[in-house]
């Protein structure tokens, strides 16, 4: 793996209609095909794939015993460590939780899922390539590419932590910042140079906080027509940010919010 430690590396939805999550998010993000139904017996995991041949993430179906655990349709992000058991350990250490222990997936690598000490889950991983493919690097995440996310956004309990706790653990930068004005600071994340996302204040205590991750779609309009006529709804949009972008926030079928960047 070629991304440095602390890239995103990997998206995932998690759903409880596998099928229908299909028709969806085909329909929104144009250019994404997400697999047909896994030939696996005991997991739904399907590849979302883009246009040019690549993937832009998975989707796995919840099992029911997973509903019964807790687990909601939701997205989730990996991110890249060189040794997960070590990272699990540290985080711990610092106050955040296992929510599944590290454990080796043949032919992908070893992972775990954890929280920071807001609560808030992502995965830890340290991949396998595939043979022949050991310098390969993950474009799972692209600032400027459609069907790519091109954004990571997390609104935290305490804002100052989870800078703090991200810096220490990922190697993420806090360089800049944009006042908004009693929201407080929308906080710009730099990382190895590049700007991945922000982080700010969550306003609304009684949501579950989560990273929300922007795809990139060419046009806002068709994907607002698209989420509208495949059963979503549009919590808050569209709205221009400064470069000129449009985003809008949502809710597929089955629950899980999203978020959508791109033109009018």
């Amino acid at each position: 793996m070629t991304n440095p430690p602390g890239s995103w590396i990997w998206y995932e939805l998690m759903t409880t209609d596998a099928a229908g999550a299909k028709a969806f998010y085909d329909a929104v993000v144009d250019g994404w095909t997400i697999g047909a139904q896994s030939a696996a017996p005991d997991q739904d995991y399907r590849m979302i794939g883009r246009s040019d041949g690549g993937n832009a993430g998975g989707m796995m179906a919840l099992t029911p015993e997973m509903t019964e655990g807790g687990a909601r349709p939701c997205w989730l992000g990996y991110l890249y460590v060189p040794d997960v058991d070590a990272t699990v350990a540290a985080i711990t250490t610092d106050g955040g939780q296992v929510q599944m222990p590290a454990v080796d997936m043949p032919g992908v690598g070893r992972m775990a899922m954890v929280t920071d000490p807001q609560g808030v889950p992502f995965y830890l991983m340290t991949p396998t390539p595939p043979p022949g493919m050991e310098g390969m690097a993950s474009d799972v995440f692209s600032p400027d590419q459609p069907q790519h996310v091109s954004w990571n956004e997390l609104a935290t309990p305490d804002l100052e932590a989870a800078k703090s706790f991200y810096g220490k653990h990922f190697g993420f930068e806090f360089n800049e910042s944009m006042s908004m004005g009693p929201m407080g600071d929308y906080c710009f994340i730099d990382h190895d140079g590049q700007r991945t996302g922000a982080m700010m204040q969550q306003q609304d205590k009684t949501e579950r906080a989560l990273w929300q991750f922007y795809i990139n779609v060419p046009s806002i309009g068709a994907a607002i027509r698209a989420v509208e006529g495949g059963g979503g709804k549009v919590l808050s949009g569209p709205h221009e940010v400064p470069g000129g972008a449009t985003i809008i926030v949502g809710t597929d079928p089955q629950g899980a919010r999203f978020a959508l960047v791109g033109g009018k």
